[in-house]
């Protein structure tokens, strides 16, 4: 796997104090994105929790996350979760060391008080003795929450600096990517009320001594609550890994209902990703989880046909200065802002999402704006099929004929990509083994590419002509 090092500096540790007016939690930021441009600390928050024990159990979830890894548990994972202020909310998020799990904490307006909401993106530092102290905070401890370095410190960082080497892999912003695409096509499939949701979460297992998957389950609304079924129905949710949901324990007994997310099925189909939110007092925690234990959300090549397309990078970098850390994007006023069809701007958000600049909030069914350290040049390079792609565009190893296109390998075998209402299948073996549920193979991307090379070239023909007359 291609890693990287990124150095992630703090002023100092965070912390959680003992003060005459209660509790102050201090998380401490690192180096971060906001609209005045990039800061070392910045700082966004300075107020009460309305809900302290559920929002320290909530973070403490997000963390959990971070640390942990679902799939070859023997690896140790450590990445520090991220903060963006949407200046109506504080969004956590972090990816499991695997990438196969996604979580989310949104602790929303009704969750703060007395304090105004920054826009940014940073990391945040939660280290093993905040940890402990979170998980002893009581119910009606009130807890003053700063993010971002003391007042009269954000102008005087001289003092030591804790530095963290934190491996960032890059499958870990390409699940970033991913994840937000695959969410973009959940609707809500069931609502549980509290007294099912935790029934339903407490009843799950927790997986074998050596962490062994148990597998994809499915599962449809009943009445009030879920039961369970031996195979994908209309209306069903797939439960893929039921024992990574294990997080959710944190927060259950605050829990006021469960909402879970999915993609429309058919009878038959294979295992899908799928949403889980827990909805708490103040604030939402969500965990999604990728079709299988073994497969993280950086391999599912749901942004490929956006990276191919020149146009979604012409069309990104106009998107790019209207998005404005809205905490809610909306696709019908960035086309009347850009110029731009709907259509249009979903595919630069896309591509926007691969260098992590938008996610996606399934509560919400809305795009959101943040920033994280990372290019979408970064994503290019580091995805071998958009690669072998381009090469065999270059090389003219494509050609088209109708519906039909054959593509010569490099081995020299020759592959046929079909095209029917716009889906496109292949011969090779990539499309036999997934059927198009890890995105297209790279025969199909090259005709999709070489495609929309003609189609661009007839666009300008048209207007040339037009013009002349």
């Amino acid at each position: 796997m291609t890693r990287s090092l990124q150095a992630v500096a703090y002023s100092r540790p965070s912390v959680l104090e003992s003060a005459a007016d209660g509790q102050r939690l201090g998380l401490e930021t690192s180096r971060g994105a906001t609209p005045s441009g990039v800061e070392d600390h910045p700082r966004f928050f300075a107020g009460f929790l309305t809900s302290p024990q559920v929002a320290s159990a909530g973070l403490l979830a997000v963390a959990d996350v971070a640390a942990a890894r679902y799939y070859q548990r023997q690896l140790r994972a450590s990445l520090d979760p991220v903060v963006t202020g949407n200046g109506d909310r504080l969004r956590f998020e972090s990816f499991s060391g695997c990438c196969g799990v996604y979580a989310r904490l949104d602790v929303l307006e009704s969750g703060l008080d007395g304090g105004e909401v920054g826009h940014g993106t940073t990391n945040v530092d939660v280290n093993n003795p905040l940890r402990e102290a979170l998980s002893k905070i009581g119910a009606d401890d009130p807890l003053h929450l700063r993010v971002g370095p003391e007042e009269l410190a954000v102008t005087t960082l001289d003092g030591p600096v804790v530095e963290k080497k934190v491996p960032l892999p890059d499958r870990w912003l390409r699940g970033f990517a991913d994840a937000q695409v695959i969410a973009a096509g959940f609707d809500l499939r069931a609502e549980l009320p509290a007294a099912e949701a935790v029934r339903f979460l407490r009843a799950l297992p927790r997986g074998g001594a050596r962490g062994a998957s148990i597998g994809a389950r499915w599962v449809v609304s009943s009445g009030s609550g879920l039961r369970p079924t031996t195979r994908a129905v209309p209306g069903a949710v797939c439960l893929p890994g039921p024992e990574r949901l294990v997080a959710l324990q944190r927060v259950l007994r605050h829990a006021t209902a469960l909402r879970v997310y999915g993609p429309s099925v058919t009878g038959g189909a294979a295992a899908t990703a799928s949403a889980w939110e827990v909805v708490l007092p103040g604030m939402r925690l969500t965990l999604t989880l990728s079709p299988d234990a073994s497969r993280g959300f950086s391999g599912e090549g749901g942004v490929l046909d956006a990276l191919a397309a020149d146009e979604a990078a012409e069309d990104a970098e106009l998107i790019a200065v209207l998005l404005a850390w809205e905490p809610r994007v909306d696709v019908a006023d960035l086309a009347a802002a850009s110029g731009l069809t709907p259509e249009r701007v979903r595919a630069a958000l896309v591509r926007l999402g691969t260098s992590g600049r938008v996610g996606y909030d399934t509560a919400e069914a809305a795009y959101f704006h943040r920033e994280l350290p990372y290019d979408a040049e970064r994503v290019e390079r580091h995805n071998p099929r958009l690669r072998s792609a381009q090469a065999l565009v270059a090389a003219g190893a494509v050609a088209l004929d109708g519906a039909v296109g054959t593509v010569t390998a490099e081995d020299g075998h020759v592959h046929r990509v079909r095209d029917a209402a716009g889906v496109l299948s292949c011969s090779c073996l990539w499309w036999a083994k997934y059927r198009g549920g890890r995105g297209p193979c790279k025969h199909a991307l090259a005709v999709r590419m070489v495609r929309r090379g003609i189609a661009a070239a007839e666009r300008d023909m048209a207007r040339v002509d037009g013009g002349a007359r």
